[in-house]
């Protein structure tokens, strides 16, 4: 397991989350606007020109290809699709919470 980010200003352990994405996704975009609505710090993984870190994204993603991908304490929550579904039925806010303890 990754170690856990520590958030001074807010005074909670934050988790960690890693992105993987493209410039120009929109998905990308709509994931990473999520992250920032619920003030989670995250570690962006470009990986349009790449290839190492889009092979490295498919082995830790269970061979998705897509982005975004995202990993939650360096666990595969999904795409951007899977975590939107996430959020609307409070699982993401469970999964984050569990990840701060």
């Amino acid at each position: 397991m990754h170690p856990i980010c520590i958030e001074k200003a807010k005074g909670y352990l934050m988790p960690e989350l890693t992105i993987y994405t493209t410039a120009a996704c929109p998905f990308c975009l709509r994931a990473k606007a999520l992250l920032r609505k619920k003030n989670l710090a995250f570690h962006e993984i470009p990986v349009d020109a790449n290839p190492k870190a889009r092979q490295e994204m498919a082995a830790r993603a269970h061979g998705r290809r897509t982005v975004p991908q995202i990993f939650l304490e360096g666990v595969h929550i999904g795409d951007c699709d899977e975590l939107h579904e996430l959020d609307r039925n409070g699982k993401f806010d469970l999964l984050l919470a569990g990840a701060r303890q």
